[in-house]
């Protein structure tokens, strides 16, 4: 906001009229009189309260506001400084107003702040429309597709991959886990290259290893070959998860977050439930090398897209929107049509320069009690969900007597099912936070007309409001999890496909509120912060994977997934300590911040 012009609009003076002498005391310009001051704490606030005659109407409207409001002591306060007859008594410019006593310093701080902020309203957090923030959220999440995609359309191929290269099936599963090993390391060096260098320039290079890994695996015949650009189209594909989240955090206020990381999420996920079918029809009419040239090609149109229409979100580079974006900032597109964004110039300010204690940082989070106890908790329902999904060929091919094209089909329950919670888990957490902003409006007395700031957001209960409705989704996921390797003996096909769909559904929903409570906790540096989260889950998928068979062939399907389902349950206390302590450990950690901030001498971050 601009800042407040002088000498507007002028005060009408007061006739001037004689009056008993008095002593010397400090004198108001207002109505030409000498008041004096029989507080000396009012002496000081003389220099804050004084309606001075080259004051704006928007300056006076603002502090009369402010007097309606309540002194620390619960006063009301009048800024409109008082008169003083000759015996002493007050006599009030306003009929009925009371002028607080203040104490201190600090009262008068309080007071300053309040003025400071009633004539300079806090900026909204994005300028973008919600229609514009959902079309950005959708190219983010059509990029971040290609991660679930490149992990799923493989699975029903494996028997062919395994004749053609000669290699047996618990072997060529190793394929999986590297992919997964890859996956959760990758966005540790991508996340922190986006929160520095920007979201736009992090995809072109993401999307520049995947194009250049698949061209690889399109022409590889070996298993050698296969593991190391498996790796590397993970690499290139997992960071665009991060990255569109940290996109979601740059341009979405908490209260859209949670229905923008469900939709985000649920778009993502088609991936997970076209994958397989596509890979199926692929593997059985062209061979398993074309599905590697589709992914070739989808990636270069995926680029392609992002280059011309997405502009960089993030906030140390387009700020809230209102920056104009020059360079490698800015889309293509707008050199042809003009729009909002570009009618302010500003300089950009100076990148940080990406060092190896951003590279590592990220890790830090995990002390953080909070952000510990829902990433642990998240990432073994993540492990037990990829050791389902991954299983399924070994599981099913055999025992059903299934064709690739089959296999791919028995991926749906599972693909559908992750669209769906994530997707509806969205809807519902946007749901959730309208019921949890009520009662925090009423505990805090905020009018529903007054948006929350992030000031006001510091002691929000965003564990609760985030984790509401995850209980029943807990208990049905433990449920599912237990029947579902016991259900295969009955040799009737539906019966685990259903469970599968259960298990997706819960696995996916809880996915959905964890990386957005995630966020919600460090939204300052939101794709570090799913960067690590997708570490943790992808690290323990993948020993979950790497496990899972060999637990099969020594003890059954049905014990397998039992004993998983035990340990999920084990660990549900995890919430139930978020859900008590969350909030208080989240204030703990902004005083913690503030206090550190403050011994570095720099009180504006102190303030923030």
């Amino acid at each position: 906001m601009e800042p407040v012009a002088q000498t507007k609009e002028s005060l009408p003076q007061s006739p001037p009229k004689a009056e008993p002498s008095s002593p010397p005391g400090p004198t108001f310009p207002y109505s030409n009189r000498s008041i004096r001051s029989t507080n000396p704490s009012r002496d000081h606030l003389a220099h804050y309260s004084t309606l001075s005659t080259n004051w704006d109407a928007q300056t006076i409207k603002a502090l009369s506001d402010i007097s309606r409001m309540q002194s620390p002591q619960g006063s009301c306060i009048n800024l409109i400084p008082r008169r003083h007859h000759t015996d002493g008594s007050p006599s009030d410019l306003d009929s009925g107003a009371t002028t607080p006593v203040f104490n201190g310093k600090s009262h008068i701080e309080s007071l300053n702040n309040k003025i400071h902020e009633k004539i300079h309203p806090e900026p909204p957090y994005h300028v973008f429309t919600h229609k514009k923030k959902k079309m950005l959220m959708y190219l983010a999440a059509t990029a971040g597709m290609f991660s679930s995609l490149s992990a799923n359309i493989y699975f029903p191929a494996l028997g062919q991959i395994s004749r053609d290269i000669n290699v047996g099936l618990p072997l060529l599963s190793l394929t999986i886990t590297v992919y997964m090993v890859a996956q959760a390391f990758a966005p540790s060096f991508w996340g922190p290259l986006s929160d520095t260098q920007g979201r736009r320039i992090t995809f072109i290079g993401t999307f520049g290893v995947y194009i250049i890994a698949n061209l690889g695996l399109a022409l590889s015949t070996g298993f050698v070959p296969l593991m190391v650009l498996r790796a590397m189209q993970a690499a290139g594909s997992a960071a665009t998860i991060s990255i569109g989240q940290g996109l979601i955090g740059d341009i979405a206020t908490p209260k859209e977050r949670g229905s923008f990381t469900g939709t985000n999420q649920g778009i993502r996920m088609f991936g997970q439930a076209i994958g397989p079918v596509f890979g199926g029809i692929i593997a059985q009419y062209l061979g398993y090398h074309a599905i590697f040239w589709v992914l070739f090609g989808g990636g270069i149109f995926a680029l392609t897209i992002l280059v011309v229409f997405l502009p960089e979100t993030l906030r140390s580079i387009a700020s809230n929107g209102t920056v104009c974006l020059k360079g490698i900032h800015r889309p293509i597109y707008y050199k042809f049509t003009q729009s909002e964004e570009h009618l302010v110039e500003r300089e950009i300010p100076t990148k940080k320069r990406l060092t190896s204690s951003m590279a590592f940082g990220p890790f830090m989070l995990l002390l953080e009690k909070d952000v510990f106890s829902v990433i642990f908790f998240g990432s073994i329902v993540y492990a037990v969900w990829s050791m389902v999904t991954s299983s399924t060929t070994a599981l099913f091919q055999d025992r059903f007597n299934l064709s690739d094209l089959q296999v791919g089909l028995v991926f749906l329950p599972n693909g559908i099912a992750s669209m769906l919670g994530s997707y509806l888990t969205g809807e519902l957490s946007k749901h959730d936070w309208a019921v949890m902003e009520a009662q925090y409006r009423v505990a805090k007395d905020i009018p529903d007309s007054h948006p929350l700031n992030k000031k006001e957001l510091v002691d929000f209960p965003f564990a609760q409001a985030r984790m509401r409705s995850i209980w029943w989704m807990v208990l049905i996921f433990i449920i599912s999890t237990a029947l579902y390797g016991f259900s295969l003996n009955f040799n009737v096909i539906a019966v685990p496909l259903i469970l599968q769909f259960l298990i997706s559904y819960t696995a996916n929903s809880i996915f959905a509120l964890n990386s957005t409570l995630v966020v919600d906790l460090f939204p300052q540096a939101s794709a570090s912060a799913t960067a690590v989260n997708n570490l943790v889950r992808c690290l323990m998928g993948a020993g979950g994977v790497a496990v899972v068979q060999l637990m099969v062939d020594s003890i059954a399907s049905g014990p397998t997934f039992a004993i998983w389902a035990a340990v999920a349950a084990v660990l549900t206390p995890l919430l139930v300590i978020q859900w008590r302590n969350g909030q208080r450990w989240q204030i703990e950690r902004k005083d913690r911040i503030a206090a550190r901030e403050a011994r570095r001498g720099d009180p504006e971050k102190t303030r923030t």
